[in-house]
C-alpha cells in the first residue's frame, strides 16, 4: 500500500513539473511574441518608483516599449496603470510624467491609480471602453506578464486584445515566472 501511494505522489508530482515547465514555454515564447499589430490604445502595467520618485529600470523599459508603440503609429492613445506604491508615489502619475518628458502629448495619455493589481487594471481600462472607444488593445509588460494579462481581458469578453514587452531582464524574472503559474489559473 505504502509502495502505491509513493509512486501516486511521485506520478502527480512529475506531471505538475511538466505542466509548470510546458506553461512557462508558452507563457515566455507568448511574451516575446509581437504580431506587428495596431492598436487604439496601448495598456501598460505600473511597476515600481523608486523612494527618490525615479522609475525603477523594469518600468521605464515598459514606457519605453509604449513610446516606440506610438512612435512607429501602432496605438493612438496610451493608458498607464498603477497604484500607490509603498514609496509614496502613484505610479500612473510617474509614468505619466515620464511619457510626457519623453514627447507624447499630454491629450494621449490617461492615467489609471487605481490599477493595483493586473485584475484592477482589466477593470479599470474596460470601464473607460465607452469614454475612449477603444476596440483594440496592446497590453505592455514583461513577458511573462501579458499571457494572464490577455486571459483577463478576454475572460471578461475583450478578445482583440494583443502585447509587447520591452527586452529587459533581471535576475528575479525566475521567481515572476514561478509566481504566474498559479496567478494564472487562480486569478
Amino acid at each position: 500500500m505504502n509502495k502505491n501511494i509513493f509512486k501516486f505522489f511521485k506520478i502527480l508530482a512529475s506531471v505538475i513539473i511538466l505542466w509548470f515547465l510546458v506553461h512557462s514555454l508558452y507563457i515566455t515564447i507568448d511574451g516575446f511574441s509581437d504580431s506587428g499589430q495596431n492598436a487604439d490604445l496601448a495598456v501598460i502595467l505600473g511597476n515600481k518608483v523608486n523612494q527618490d520618485g525615479t522609475l525603477s529600470k523594469r518600468l521605464e523599459k515598459r514606457l519605453e516599449s509604449g513610446i516606440n508603440l506610438y512612435e512607429n503609429h501602432r496605438i493612438k492613445k496610451i493608458l498607464v496603470s498603477g497604484g500607490l506604491g509603498k514609496e509614496g508615489f502613484y505610479e500612473g502619475d510617474k509614468m505619466k510624467e515620464f511619457l510626457v518628458e519623453k514627447g507624447i502629448p499630454d491629450s494621449l495619455i490617461i492615467v489609471d491609480n487605481h490599477g493595483d493589481n493586473t485584475r484592477a487594471t482589466v477593470i479599470n481600462t474596460l470601464k473607460l471602453k465607452p469614454q475612449l472607444k477603444f476596440n483594440s488593445l496592446i497590453i505592455v509588460s514583461q513577458y511573462f506578464h501579458v499571457t494572464r494579462t490577455k486571459k483577463l481581458f478576454k475572460d471578461q469578453g475583450f478578445e482583440n486584445v494583443s502585447s509587447v514587452s520591452p527586452n529587459y531582464f533581471e535576475f528575479r524574472d525566475f521567481y515572476s515566472i514561478v509566481r504566474e503559474f498559479p496567478a494564472y489559473y487562480t486569478q
